[in-house]
């Protein structure tokens, strides 16, 4: 097996010792590709190993270093990619058969950013097909396991960069959150998920979901590293007509300041609606260290959260069965039946119940913000659940009774994807059968640097960060 000592350095750590000369590029993606060749079998965590391509960019890279180049912020670093993002020269397929040998002619802009900072990309991670479903469960690549128990699932639909990351495959994967879909993953694999401010990164060469909800997002081994890469790929493209004009920064220009006298707000309602006992026990448990850490924390009552979720899916499943609609046509019996179903559901939505929703979508953003506008962060569970079994999918226990994981994996996510406001996946324990659970904190949108700030001030005081699973 590769060294656990390579395996599960962040990119920070990583990064110094490249630029000391302490660490070889290639010896850090030999690792990686080692870890690939040992457990991708069965984690299932890359549709494509893009090993040629890598290990030429890395011994480029290399050379450089040795010719007395400086490096760049992410020069030598592996990164995974969600298989719904262009990379030039390699397949994107969506997670279906009906893309299995589409081609890329050119890179998607945050992949194009990381290579300008020296990112070498490792593969396409798995997903749920089309990067619609909350499991990653899929018929035509099969599904991505966890790797704290492989019976279980990742969440999706960004599973297979979460499993890769949470085990050591590689040091961040991209992906995308359009109800939790980077958020989701990692908290049931043990990694941390950011969903930026909506618009902050550009979404050309991202294959769509959802228009107004889809969002590039990072999975990464530490909140540092996420806003490394945020510093790297943020910034206003033109060619994007949901790119936010608002400026590029350095995100964690506020990391290490602490939370002293910071407001944390924990919501009452919802939250807490269908959840398994460990995960609410956890959670509240943060309550203490947040105080411990200096923060204010209290309690607030957003009762109107919950009627927020039949708006969020009604806006999500009509937008993709737009986007889905040509392949339902055409190749109805080549869509898995999960995702044909919601497609199917989307096209029932009548075009007045969908303008209502946007309009209630109004409101309920203008109300969650004005909330918000009282505390710097906002912290919940982010999955009530810990990973469910494949085969006992439909009844997962929560003090609510059992439930259909599905409907409740991405449950508590979508409040901040209606909102565009940046939400963050944080490790804050484990359930009694040793699964993870994650806090999920939120600020208010383009408070992506004091998100990460309250963020790594909770991770350091606790280091749940730090397990890893029993590969």
């Amino acid at each position: 097996m590769a060294s656990d000592d390579l395996l599960y350095l962040t990119i920070a750590e990583a990064a110094r010792r490249i630029r000391r000369g302490e660490l070889s590029p290639i010896e850090l993606l030999q690792a990686h590709l080692t870890r690939i060749s040992e457990t991708n079998e069965g984690l299932n965590g890359f549709i494509t190993v893009m090993e040629r391509e890598a290990m030429a960019d890395a011994e480029a890279i290399e050379k450089a270093l040795r010719a007395g180049q400086r490096p760049s912020a992410l020069s030598g670093i592996p990164i995974g990619v969600k298989d719904t993002y262009d990379v030039k020269g390699v397949p994107t397929t969506l997670g279906s058969k009906l893309f299995s040998n589409r081609m890329a002619n050119e890179d998607s802009v945050v992949v194009a950013r990381l290579r300008n900072a020296g990112a070498i990309f490792i593969g396409k991670n798995q997903l749920h097909e089309l990067a619609f479903g909350a499991t990653s469960e899929n018929p035509h690549f099969g599904n991505s396991r966890n790797p704290w128990d492989t019976e279980r699932a990742t969440g999706g639909s960004s599973g297979g960069g979460a499993a890769s990351v949470a085990a050591g495959l590689c040091m961040a994967a991209i992906g995308s959150d359009t109800g939790g879909s980077v958020r989701t993953p990692p908290a049931l694999c043990g990694a941390v998920g950011f969903k930026p401010t909506f618009g902050r990164i550009s979404r050309r060469g991202m294959a769509p979901a959802a228009f107004s909800l889809d969002t590039v997002g990072l999975i990464t081994r530490s909140v540092e590293d996420a806003g490394l890469l945020l510093s790297e790929t943020a910034g206003h493209d033109p060619d994007d007509p949901s790119s936010a004009t608002w400026p590029n920064e350095d995100f964690n220009r506020l990391i290490g300041q602490g939370v002293e006298g910071k407001k944390v707000g924990f919501p009452k309602e919802f939250f807490y609606d269908a959840v398994h006992p460990d995960v609410e026990e956890a959670v509240r448990k943060t309550m203490d260290e947040f105080e411990r850490l200096g923060a204010i924390v209290e309690e607030v009552s957003i009762p109107w959260l919950q009627r927020s979720l039949d708006v969020s899916t009604t806006i999500a499943i009509a937008e993709f069965a737009e986007v889905a609609l040509p392949l339902l046509k055409k190749h109805a019996d080549d869509i898995g039946g999960d995702v044909r179903e919601v497609v199917e559901a989307g096209l029932a939505v009548p075009a007045t119940d969908y303008i209502r929703c946007q309009q209630a979508r109004t409101l309920f953003n203008r109300q969650l913000l004005d909330v918000m506008k009282g505390f710097d962060v906002l912290a919940s569970p982010m999955v009530g659940i810990g990973a469910p079994r494949f085969d006992n999918m439909t009844a997962v226990e929560t003090k609510a009774g059992l439930k259909d994981s599905r409907d409740i994996l991405s449950h508590l996510s979508r409040p901040y994807n209606q909102s565009g406001a940046p939400a963050i996946s944080v490790p804050c324990g484990f359930t009694g059968e040793g699964l993870p659970i994650s806090l999920q904190l939120a600020s208010l949108p383009f408070h992506d640097a004091s998100l990460l700030q309250i963020a790594h001030a909770y991770e350091q005081a606790t280091e749940w960060h730090r397990q890893h699973p029993p590969i």
